[in-house]
């Protein structure tokens, strides 16, 4: 009788999809979706939406499959029957989880269901900085034949600065190619890091040694704007960047002055800290510098794994279940006797 009440109360929900690759490659949790409640409204723009964009999106909406949106206070107050925002992904920067906390919403995401990609796509930014691979396939269509000096990861010291989910995937990968491996994260152990075969040390050792430096932490206040000028100038000279994480993490002023004053050999970066980046950003113009479009949770497995997860997040909180992966639990101790499970 209860199975059969919250399958009636799901009925009566409309979930917004703003995830734009929700489904993509493997699509069975789209028409499985759309059997199981009411309706589903889609992205209308097929990018991640600002929060103007989605106030008049929000109304009578009772759980969110969210991508990389601008959830703030605004976006919330406008949900007048909002009760799960199921972040479609790893991050919640982007989501006011505070704010959503207040409002009796909960907020889940899909932890390590895009670590493997991720990490596959920090092996490949080294690769192909170390190889110059854009400049050659970019020459050799030219019709030109360059001889090209590249730089081996064999042996080489990779500094890993965040030692989470997706820091512990590139450190495995790492192994195979012989390199040392320096990881920093103040929440993680020696004796976790000696599994992976890393070296757990101070931030500033990392950077000093570090032949390649890949960025892997969450984007908080303290983490905003880290990999500044003094940051950049402790690295080894010659070094090269990657970032997957967070465009935000970086100053993008000093590290275009790192690059062309020769510091930096190089960097690799899926993102930007505005995305897309304005057409003039000094970073798209410089030869040192690999560029891809956010896409390092973009692979078949990745995506039908975040995109099961934050359907199944979300539809349990909209049938009165705990879900698998709350980012704020609390908001269950704060509205004790709440009833999630009916619009």
């Amino acid at each position: 009788m209860k199975e059969k009440t919250a399958i009636e109360a799901l009925k009566k929900c409309r979930i917004l999809v703003t995830a734009t690759t929700f489904g993509r490659c493997e699509p069975s949790p789209i028409p499985e979706l759309e059997s199981l409640v009411g309706e589903v409204v889609y992205n209308p723009f097929n990018r991640p939406l600002k929060a103007d964009e989605l106030i008049p999106l929000v109304n009578d909406i009772d759980g969110i499959i969210a991508g990389l949106d601008e959830i703030n206070a605004s976006v919330i107050k406008a949900a007048n029957r909002l009760k799960v925002i199921a972040r479609y992904g790893v991050g919640v920067d982007r989501v006011d989880v505070a704010e959503a906390t207040r409002a009796g919403i909960v907020v889940t995401n899909t932890p390590g269901s895009n670590s493997v990609a991720v990490a596959e796509l920090t092996i490949c930014l080294m690769l192909g900085l170390a190889r110059k691979i854009c400049f050659a396939c970019a020459s050799t269509k030219k019709g030109e034949w360059p001889r090209i000096d590249g730089v081996g990861l064999k042996g080489k010291t990779v500094g890993i600065i965040g030692f989470g989910s997706i820091g512990k995937e590139v450190a495995k990968r790492l192994n195979a190619f012989e390199c040392c491996i320096l990881a920093y994260d103040p929440n993680v152990s020696n004796e976790t890091a000696s599994k992976f075969h890393a070296e757990l040390v101070l931030l500033d050792e990392l950077l000093a040694r570090s032949d390649f430096v890949t960025l892997h932490v969450s984007l908080t206040p303290q983490t905003t704007g880290m990999v500044d000028a003094q940051f950049l100038k402790k690295m080894k000279r010659g070094a090269f960047l990657i970032n997957t994480a967070r465009g935000e993490l970086i100053d993008e002023v000093a590290l275009v002055d790192a690059i062309k004053d020769g510091h930096l050999r190089g960097a690799g970066l899926d993102c930007f800290s505005i995305e897309p980046p304005i057409k003039d950003n000094p970073l798209l113009f410089l030869p040192q510098v690999i560029v891809t479009p956010h896409t390092g949770a973009h692979t078949d497995e990745a995506i039908y794994r975040m995109s099961r997860m934050s359907m199944d997040n979300c539809l349990a909180v909209l049938k009165g279940e705990r879900p698998a992966n709350p980012v704020n639990p609390e908001v269950y101790n704060i509205f004790e006797g709440k009833d999630y499970g009916s619009p």
